[in-house]
Formats: structure tokens, sequence, C-alpha cells
């Protein structure tokens, strides 16, 4: 039985929220109409809104990315599970401010339908509004069919290409094309050395062995490519780099690159994987721009990492590079 410092897994979701937002109410705020919709206290008049969400388990994402220059509005779900349609929907209408809003969230059946089914009813209720479906896990389909694969930590990057556009006061086409520019340039790929477990089970969702690692794993325990035994850093920053490498041509760009930890890995690892995955980068002439290490997309206390590349253009240099604040981060 996992041990986790929670009162109630029944409330751990509310008991998350009430803490998120008694410390950083002067940036959040909960919305009247769905205490599951969160949307910033102050939002751009004019510009395009960006809502996002997804299960919870997976801090700090997703709420960790409303702020200024990120997404307006989050829809939170329960464990591993997509919000429903009425969050998403409440947090659509509260920050749209005249210019539309984009949807984005990641390639899962459930955030697939939900998402869908709240832009239905916002465009019924005068809302113009687009969605966009992140798909960088490299390992969840194969090369051709990128539309089937999942969203991981891609996400992060993609939720700050579309806050930065917004805030040029770039029209809901124009931020969304800039956006899918960024998804489609977006690869990520994972490997799992422990599980996790659910609050309300206490038990791990998978097991594996004390000298076994999984390549390819999903965020949720979803099953990798293969398993293998455990590997060094140096050829772990390798294989990922090769698979992400392999799948688009990212040979002589300048990219953005995140290392991130799964929730129970780390600092000192995740270092030495980035180091690691810089040296199979220059032997491609890949530069790195911008460089982010640590805990982005978590999957409770699974112990593990992602890498993800971005290829960069002058436009999304500029708007990777572009101030950004939220509750966990100041870019």
């Amino acid at each position: 039985m996992a041990k986790k410092l929670i009162n109630h897994p029944d409330r751990v979701i509310d008991d998350m929220l009430s803490g998120i937002l008694r410390m950083h109410g002067g940036l959040l705020k909960k919305s009247d109409e769905d205490p599951r919709a969160i949307v910033r206290t102050t939002l751009d008049p004019g510009t395009v809104g960006v809502v996002i969400g997804g299960g919870s388990g997976h801090e700090p994402s997703f709420i960790g990315y409303v702020g200024e220059g990120f997404a307006d509005g989050v829809a939170v779900g329960n464990i591993f599970a997509s919000p429903s349609p009425y969050p998403i929907l409440t947090a659509t209408k509260e920050v749209d401010q005249g210019a539309g809003v984009l949807l984005i969230y990641g390639n899962y059946s459930g955030d697939n339908m939900n998402f869908s089914m709240a832009a239905e009813l916002a465009e019924m209720d005068g809302h113009q509004v687009r969605e966009l479906v992140v798909h960088d896990d490299v390992a969840s389909a194969p090369k051709g069919e990128e539309h089937k694969r999942r969203g991981i930590a891609g996400e992060v990057f993609i939720y700050k290409i579309a806050g930065a556009k917004s805030r040029t006061g770039a029209s809901l086409d124009e931020v969304y094309e800039t956006t899918e520019k960024a998804n489609n340039w977006t690869r990520s790929m994972g490997v799992a050395l422990e599980p996790c477990s659910l609050p309300q089970t206490g038990k791990p969702n998978f097991s594996i062995g004390p000298d076994e690692m999984e390549i390819g794993m999903g965020v949720h325990g979803e099953p990798g490519i293969r398993r293998t035994k455990l590997m060094s850093a140096r050829e772990v920053a390798k294989e990922l780099v090769e698979s992400i490498c392999g799948d688009f041509p990212y040979e002589g760009s300048d990219v953005a690159v995140m290392v991130n930890g799964l929730g129970a890995t780390s600092l000192l690892e995740l270092y030495i994987v980035y180091d690691n995955v810089v040296d199979e980068l220059a032997k491609l002439n890949i530069r790195v721009h911008k460089s982010f290490v640590g805990e982005y997309i978590t999957s409770q206390e699974m112990a593990g990492c992602s890498l993800t590349i971005m290829k960069l253009d002058d436009e999304l240099k500029e708007l990777i590079d572009a101030p950004a604040k939220t509750m966990c981060f100041d870019f």
C-alpha cells in the first residue's frame, strides 16, 4: 500500500484546489458556475482566450499553466480522468474576451469527446471556438499516424506558444495556425522505472522488475514499446534522441528541449539526462535554443522521465522566449 499525504481519497481534488487557490489567489480564481473551472483573475481584453485541461495527478499540469502569457483557463478532472464538458464550457465562456477561444487538450478518448462537446455547446451560445489536439508521443503510434498519438509533456510547449501568440493580438485563426505548427514540430518520448499508485486504491498501476525499465510508457501507465534492463542515463538519452529525431527532421535545426520528470525522479538524475541529451543532439548538428529541466507533467509518484523536442523558426523562438508567469513558473 502506497503512502500518501491526503485527508480522504475521495476529496483529493477539492482539497488540492483549495490549497492552490488559497496560495495563488492573486493569479487564479474558481468560477462561481463550476468549481472545477479555474481562470485567471485578470484577462487581456480583445485577445484570444486559451483554455486547457485534463485529469489531475499530473501536477503542475494542467492548472500550473494558467497565467500571464500562458493559458487563461483550465478545466480540472479527477485523477487520470478527463474533466466533464461543463467546466470546459464554463472556462470557455469566462475567458472569451470577444476574440474567440482556443481549446487545447491531449489526444485521449475522454478529452476528445468532452472538449468537443463543450466546443459545440459554446458555439451554440454564440462563442467562436477552435480545438487543437496535442499528439507528441512518438511511442504511441507509428510515423504517418501522428493523429493517433497521445499528448504528453509536449503539451506544455503548445500551451506556451498559444498563450504568447494570443498576447500579440493575433486572431483566433492566426493563433490556431501558429500553435498547430508548433504541435506538428513537437515530439516526445518517455521511459518509466517505477509505477505510480492512485489515491483511491493505494496500489501500483503496473508492475515492473527491480532491474527493468519500460521504453515509451504513457503518463497513465499505458504500455510502452518494449521493456528492457535498466540502462544508464547516457543510453537512455541516446535512445530517446534517436527515436524522436528518427521521426521528424530536426537535424540542423534550432530547438527547444524539455527533460521532464514523472514525479519521483530527482533533479540530479534529470540534469544528468539533459547533459547527455545535449551531447546526442550536437552529433546531429541540432542547436538548443531554450531548455527546460524539471517536473512539468508528472504521473503521481511514477519514476522516470520524458524528452520533448520542438523545432523552432524565428516566430516560435520569439514566442517560446516571451515572458510568462504562472503559479509555478516565471519565464
